[in-house]
């Protein structure tokens, strides 16, 4: 009896110095053991809304409706003026657009006026049209004329070189100014399918591009 005793009491001893050894779990390692990796990737949805907060937004009226582009712009205002008499802002802009090349002929400039003149007296005893050039980067040069195709351009320049006279010919951008009636994208809404119809019909020339407000350079 007293050695089952004993023998109780030693395996209480192990028993309590069993637990006593155990690692007593952090609070926070207890709750992440019971997280599912599932649950781990839940976001909540005060997050989400956060997140797209924070997302940013389309501007609202950033593009605009242009409506030409007219060759004159005496159509443009008349179209502006309909358009402002249905309380729909507008406002005419006109655009350079490239329109070809245009080519000139021409001899360098010379050292003083006297030159070019004694230059230009020659040119016209061999009844070769020519002018002498008093503005811009070719002042005192002689200008012998400008053409809408590169091979007569080119056929001066040959016929020149067999007088002793070295031309050279600058290419000349050429532009169409049209003018177009630019619509605030705020207002677009008051441009009906029915109006845009009845502007074609009393606008033949009226063409309608969807563009950012910023899309048509205004020429100076």
């Amino acid at each position: 009896m007293r050695w089952l005793l004993m023998l109780l009491v030693v395996l209480n001893l192990l028993l309590y110095l069993h637990y006593l050894n155990r690692k007593v779990p952090i609070a926070g390692e207890v709750a992440e053991s019971h997280v599912s990796p599932l649950e781990r990737n839940i976001q909540l949805v005060s997050e989400v809304e956060s997140l797209a907060v924070r997302r940013p937004k389309q501007d609202v009226g950033s593009a605009c409706l242009f409506l030409g582009g007219f060759d004159e712009e005496a159509i443009a205002l008349a179209v502006e003026q309909r358009l402002l008499s249905l309380d729909i802002d507008s406002r005419v802009e006109s655009v350079d657009e490239a329109a070809g090349v245009d080519y000139w002929v021409y001899l360098p400039p010379l050292i003083s006026r006297q030159a070019s003149l004694r230059q230009l007296r020659e040119l016209q005893s061999r009844n070769i049209d020519s002018y002498v050039i008093t503005v811009g980067d070719l002042t005192n040069g002689i200008s012998l004329g400008i053409f809408s195709r590169k091979d007569s351009a080119e056929s001066v320049v040959s016929r020149l070189k067999g007088v002793d006279y070295t031309a050279l010919i600058r290419d000349l951008p050429r532009v169409h100014r049209r003018y177009w009636v630019r619509v605030a994208g705020t207002r677009q809404h008051l441009l009906s399918d029915s109006l845009l119809g009845e502007l074609a019909r009393d606008f033949p020339a009226l063409e309608h591009q969807q563009m950012p407000c910023s899309g048509i350079a205004t020429s100076g």
